[in-house]
């Protein structure tokens, strides 16, 4: 009688660890859902206060399932970078490799402050710099 319930406490032990993981998973693929689906755009971007949005008015951004991210410029690929996304701790991550102006201001890891299906709202401070950008579904 004892094994057994040692048997049936490991077994709710297992389920239980194996329920984490998975609500892990569907949230992971839901953002990769909500990411990949469409293109976005920056239709806010502020540096320390300063509004630089227009600096981004030609480009679009189009991410993949694989961890890739295009930098669409006028309609036409300026840059591949890689990007991630971390439903549990609300941050994003972009990276792309030796940027010219404006892209080099994306790269590193944003925390999101505000999100849906169609907008993502994130902030960055690297020391005394703050940088907030807006996303949203084109």
């Amino acid at each position: 009688m004892k094994s057994a319930v040692i048997v049936f406490t490991l077994s709710l032990f297992i389920v239980f660890s194996g329920c984490k993981k998975t609500v892990e998973n569907v949230q992971e693929d839901l953002v990769i859902k909500a990411m990949t689906d469409g293109q976005w755009g920056i239709t806010s971007f502020t540096q320390n206060g300063t509004d630089i949005t227009a600096s981004f008015s030609t480009y679009r951004f189009k991410y993949y399932s694989n961890k890739t991210v295009d930098a669409i410029n006028n309609g036409t690929v300026e840059k591949t970078g890689n990007w991630d996304g971390d439903a549990s701790t609300m941050t994003t991550y972009a990276n792309f490799t030796s940027p010219a102006f404006p892209l080099s201001l994306i790269n590193g890891s944003w925390k999101i402050t505000r999100n849906s299906w169609t907008y993502v709202e994130a902030t960055q401070t690297n020391g005394t710099e703050t940088k907030t950008m807006r996303l949203d579904k084109m």
